[in-house]
């Protein structure tokens, strides 16, 4: 399995570990041991989430609406692998279907409740003095970092995307970690959405191995989700 780090698939790096099929026991994937390069693939979601944060709400909201059609459109090759991974269809159907359809949710909700722009008024003007010569308002707007998302093994494409999806529409960058048991079905996933050409420069990248360090590179501006 590779990981998909500052815009270019990585090949796995020393020791690895065999992936089997649940049914067959057949190898379908080999798991990399090594440490993952987060501190790296965080620094470039940070440095690169600019183009991201450029789009207003709904540029973002009509990219996941083309993501989410583009998945559905090519969901059989994700089923095939699912299966492989002890999925019965109906589970792939909750965690495939289910993940492209959260995509088209968000599109949803991203052009029907937020506005054209790219910040999110928050509260009426605020008068700062007697006489209304100074003023104040809050508004929202993205953080300049990115998500890190570690996920569980029994949703690999669900879990990822229902992380995806918001951060995606808030101007985030995503930095996913799969589950080591399922991640070849995740991998799979991302390598659909890269190939699309829908996603902005390092709004998504995959991280494939061991877990050492996985935190450290974490700053304030960052957002740590877990399933």
């Amino acid at each position: 399995m590779d990981s998909y780090v500052a815009g270019a698939w990585r090949s796995p790096q020393g020791e690895t570990q065999a992936v089997l099929d649940s049914s067959t026991g057949v190898e379908v994937a080999r798991l990399p041991l090594a440490p993952v390069p987060a501190a790296e693939a965080l620094e470039y979601a940070r440095s690169s989430g600019a183009g991201l944060r450029a789009l207003s709400f709904h540029e973002r909201a009509a990219l996941l609406k083309k993501l989410g059609t583009y998945l559905l459109e090519r969901k059989d090759a994700l089923y095939e692998l699912s299966a492989q991974a002890g999925a019965t269809k109906r589970d792939s159907a909750v965690d495939i279907d289910g993940g492209a359809g959260t995509l088209l949710s968000y599109a949803s909700k991203g052009r029907r409740e937020l506005p054209a722009g790219s910040l999110v008024v928050d509260g009426p003007v605020e008068p700062l003095g007697k006489t209304g010569a100074f003023l104040g308002q809050h508004v929202l707007t993205p953080r300049t970092g990115a998500v890190l998302q570690v996920n569980a093994f029994n949703f690999p494409v669900w879990g990822m995307l229902e992380k995806l999806a918001p951060a995606f529409l808030a101007g985030m960058p995503s930095v996913c970690k799969p589950a080591p048991q399922t991640a070849y079905v995740t991998e799979a996933c991302v390598r659909l959405m890269v190939e699309s050409g829908l996603l902005p420069d390092g709004a998504l990248q995959l991280l494939i191995g061991g877990t050492d360090g996985l935190l450290d590179g974490l700053t304030s501006q960052d957002v740590l989700a877990f399933t």
